[in-house]
């Protein structure tokens, strides 16, 4: 079993997909495995969250004893590290690749990423926790990577525009999750709360200075009546901005390189 104490004497390597396990001798309950423990695992988590998330409540979820969890993980860091992994596993690699192009590709993944951050708003907490080198989050990883590089950038700017994508998408992803759980919190439609948030805002006192440069604005954004049309509008136009950001510094690459060829001597006249 893997101890608190050995994971922090070495950190950089405190990862179940590190750890090499020793198999435990004998069986655990009947009618009990990792794949059920993980999915009951990532429902909990996306009815409470992580604070919420125990051995014993899982257990008892489970109908078994917290004890019996530890035939098949030693913490709950395994538990929610595998539950990572799994989400991942919800993005459609196949539909990916049969998009076609890097852009077409690039889109469909961001698309994937960010919906699955919204179901699952608990991960992103998780992104900097774990390393997130699980076989499905790697091959998530590799899917975008080709998209990358199919896009002809060099090799030195590839991982930058791979940040782009990933962290806007994680960011955007992470606030629509958030305020979708705030409103269902309040107990309210995300279009209810945020009709309701945005007319305090704009009916405070304190804040008419500010908003003396918003309001059109404003105006604009509530216009369209529903916040699930804000969110799809904005990530849309947002990622045709990054391609098109992409494909300009393609075409600079490219320039750059074609000017830095050695040109022919003349020859004799």
């Amino acid at each position: 079993m893997v101890k608190a104490t050995d994971r922090a004497e070495n950190p950089a390597r405190s990862s179940v997909w590190l750890e090499n396990r020793a198999a435990r001798s004998g069986g655990g309950p009947a009618g009990l495995d990792r794949e059920r423990i993980v999915a009951t695992a990532v429902r909990m988590l996306d009815e409470e969250g992580l604070s919420k998330l125990s051995m014993r409540k899982l257990a008892s979820e489970l109908n078994v004893t917290a004890m019996s969890l530890y035939w098949y993980v030693d913490t709950k860091d395994d538990i929610i590290e595998y539950a990572v992994d799994s989400c991942y596993g919800e993005v459609d690699l196949d539909a990916v690749v049969a998009a076609g192009g890097w852009r077409e590709r690039i889109r469909l993944l961001a698309l994937e990423y960010r919906r699955m951050l919204v179901r699952h708003p608990w991960m992103s907490a998780c992104a900097g926790q774990y390393l997130n080198i699980g076989p499905h989050s790697i091959a998530v990883g590799s899917s975008m990577q080709e998209a990358i590089r199919d896009t002809g950038l060099p090799i030195s700017r590839q991982p930058s525009a791979m940040s782009a994508v990933f962290q806007f998408v994680y960011g955007y992803g992470t606030i629509e999750g958030q305020f979708g759980r705030v409103a269902q919190q309040a107990g309210m439609t995300q279009d209810d709360f945020y009709l309701d948030s945005l007319k305090a805002f704009r009916e405070d006192e304190q804040f008419a200075t500010a908003l003396e440069g918003m309001n059109d604005l404003l105006d604009e954004r509530q216009s369209h009546g529903s916040v699930d049309v804000i969110w799809d509008r904005d990530f849309d136009y947002a990622l045709d901005v990054l391609v098109a950001g992409i494909e300009v510094m393609v075409a600079r690459h490219a320039g750059e390189a074609e000017a830095q060829e050695p040109r022919p001597e003349p020859g004799p006249a």
